[in-house]
């Protein structure tokens, strides 16, 4: 730890771009020397390097301000791969959901205002301003339409408006349902529809309050009779008390017809992406672990969800690696905690999850809720595995995240490291252009990633003068 020997204080201080005034806000943040140690890509994947936890006075603050992308710029594609804009000038961009007839939905949208006082809170406030995660919510779903196929929106509408912070979609027949930050709603939904002017329906309440998570994600079952709908946590280690806990750090499963809902699983502090993996039908998700541990914990990570499994959440990570910071312990639940499937990195802030299907399905019939794709418009080696919209740290040194990966699976397992597939979302200067959250794909089978600080959806195709 670095600390300031000089009594007489300035009146700033600069911490990774973010220049904070008065002298207390200077003595919280000052500057940290605690940095990653492991070597890289070390805590990733299936049989990651678990580091010893670091605890320091103040936490590790680094960030990448957020300054938008310049005329012309965009992200870095990978070998094989070409990148462009799908459409540009949205108001931070959260999430994507693609309707069965190619429309684009998107979620533009954040945060309910945080219900948390006190200085800690303040600062974290001024830290996610910089980082661009805290610009007001449009609180609308806007629809895209690329009606010629040709890998540009054409037309742009209003679908709804006027929700609470929308974020995870879901078709289900006729029924749209949309995760807010307090609710599941539903909504009558037409073929084509430009927008949807008929009220919604709150079929379900949702736990809300301080905020400290809000997004809610929600992903229909193939059979399209039960909904996944992802809480996460109200801190970072249930410093508030596990009061403020219940019903959090979970998926939930709610039954369409009875609208009887229940938690699925358990001791995930922050899940967000959640898909099916083609080859079992297994429900998967990436969750967002716990922070100020060091820059090298607690490994993010992608896995399947067991029902009625328990993943440590906030008495242990990675299975049963014990964080007395929880407070009183639960050495029966560390004792069942699973050990995730898979490894993404520390801090790197996984959101979005969608796995490409390797070919066309049949019909699944009037309950079908898939829209399945050919993936010609992706390379072959991409079938069948796991692409990943990771928004980026804020507690590490060296940033980590701030990029689209692929987790290639086999036999419905994942296998190897994390391959890139898009970066230089943060510049040499280290300012953040843009941040990966959402990705889906098109109905050709292309890549599309929500971009919220760059307000662009981009689209990612294989290189090639057969693509238009």
């Amino acid at each position: 730890m670095t600390a300031i020997a000089d009594p007489v204080m300035p009146k700033s201080l600069s911490v990774s771009g973010l220049t904070l005034l008065t002298f207390p806000v200077a003595l919280v943040l000052v500057a940290c020397s605690e940095t990653s140690l492991l070597a890289p890509m070390a805590d990733t994947g299936v049989t990651p390097v678990i580091a010893p936890p670091v605890k320091t006075l103040v936490p590790t603050v680094h960030i990448a301000p957020a300054r938008g992308w310049a005329a012309g710029e965009k992200p870095a594609a990978a070998s094989g791969l070409r990148v462009d804009v799908f459409a540009g000038g949205l108001d931070h961009p959260r999430w994507l959901f693609v309707l069965p007839n190619g429309d684009v939905l998107v979620a533009e949208t954040n945060g309910p205002a945080k219900e948390t006082t006190g200085l800690r809170a303040w600062v974290m406030g001024l830290v996610m301003k910089s980082a661009g995660a805290r610009v007001p919510s449009s609180d609308r779903i806007s629809l895209l339409r690329d009606a010629d196929g040709d890998g540009v929106v054409e037309q742009r509408t209003v679908f709804l408006q006027g929700l609470h912070s929308p974020f995870g979609m879901a078709l289900v027949g006729d029924t749209l349902y949309v995760a807010h930050a307090d609710s599941l709603w539903q909504y009558r939904y037409v073929d084509g529809a430009n927008e949807i002017r008929e009220p919604g329906r709150k079929v379900l309440d949702l736990p809300a309050g301080r905020n400290h998570h809000w997004t809610k994600n929600v992903v229909a079952a193939p059979d399209g009779k039960r909904l996944y709908i992802t809480v996460g946590s109200n801190s970072n280690v249930a410093e508030h008390g596990m009061q403020e806990e219940q019903g959090r750090a979970a998926i939930w499963v709610f039954d369409a017809a009875t609208g009887v809902a229940r938690i699925f699983a358990s001791g995930l502090r922050n899940p967000n992406g959640l898909d099916f993996e083609p080859a079992t039908g297994t429900l998967w998700t990436v969750v967002n672990e716990r922070d100020e541990l060091g820059s090298d914990l607690v490994p993010d990570y992608l896995t399947s969800v067991r029902d009625g499994g328990f993943y440590g959440w906030p008495y242990s990570y990675f299975g049963r690696h014990v964080d007395d910071r929880a407070q009183p312990s639960r050495p029966d639940l560390v004792a069942k905690a699973i050990v995730p499937d898979y490894s993404l990195g520390a801090h790197v802030a996984p959101l979005g999850l969608t796995f490409v299907q390797p070919k066309p399905a049949a019909s699944g019939g009037e309950g079908s809720v898939r829209q399945t794709t050919e993936t010609s418009d992706l390379p072959p080696h991409y079938s069948g595995g796991a692409f990943i919209g990771e928004h980026g740290s804020w507690n590490r040194r060296p940033l980590n995240g701030y990029k689209v990966v692929f987790v290639a699976f086999k036999h419905g397992q994942p296998v190897g490291l994390p391959t890139d597939v898009l970066t230089g979302f943060v510049d040499a200067d280290g300012q953040a252009r843009g941040r990966p959250v959402g990705v889906a794909l098109d109905r050709r089978g292309a890549l599309l990633v929500a971009d919220d600080v760059g307000n662009v959806v981009w689209r990612v195709r294989a290189a090639g003068p057969q693509q238009p």
